[in-house]
């Protein structure tokens, strides 16, 4: 029986509720993912996060949980691609560099609402022009914030992270599971 309901479509962040055994069921929310005048990327994925559990909030008296995670390069938020040609810019910018991922994650139910910021630093390896055409062609890159995949082919990408791998696929395990608890939500359920 669900004891949560997630507000999102993504099947990574269901693998990984999956993966620590929490029960819940899919609600996805429509909500304005705009980018706020002077909004940063930290309070941009919290805002998200929580509008997104706020909006499912007014439709169960379950806990619901929200996220949102973005990819930021010099304090620039990089979202999904929209062409194969901006999948590669962003490559193509990550390239042997070092760059953020924010997890915003927000648990509301009734008039309590809590939420954080989770922030894991990603370190590249030097991509060749040949390895970005050829990881482009896989399709992966064209769902994915920052037009990577951890969790995937773009694994072989990674030279090094500080902070935490889940946060990095989608959501932030460690946190999350504190957040949880805090809502009486059990993990590792049968």
């Amino acid at each position: 029986m669900a004891q949560l309901v997630l507000a999102s479509a993504s099947p990574r962040r269901r693998e990984l509720l999956d993966q620590i055994g929490v029960q819940y069921t899919c609600a996805p929310q429509n909500i304005d993912e705009a980018v706020l005048d002077s909004e940063d990327a930290a309070a941009y994925v919290e805002r998200l996060a929580r509008e997104k559990a706020l909006s499912g909030a007014k439709q169960t008296s379950l806990p619901v949980l929200g996220s949102d995670t973005s990819v930021v390069l010099d304090s620039e938020i990089l979202g999904k691609p929209t062409s194969k040609e901006h999948a590669a810019q962003m490559l193509r910018g990550l390239s042997g560099r070092q760059h953020l991922v924010l997890t915003g994650i927000a648990i509301c139910q009734g008039d309590q609402c809590l939420s954080q910021v989770v922030t894991t630093q990603v370190n590249f390896i030097e991509l060749s022009s040949e390895q970005i055409e050829r990881y482009i062609a896989t399709q992966e890159p064209m769902d994915k914030a920052g037009a990577y995949g951890i969790q995937g082919k773009a694994a072989v990408f990674i030279d090094s992270i500080s902070g935490s791998y889940s946060n990095v696929v989608g959501l932030p395990l460690t946190e999350t599971a504190q957040l949880l608890h805090r809502f009486n939500v059990p993990i590792w359920s049968e």
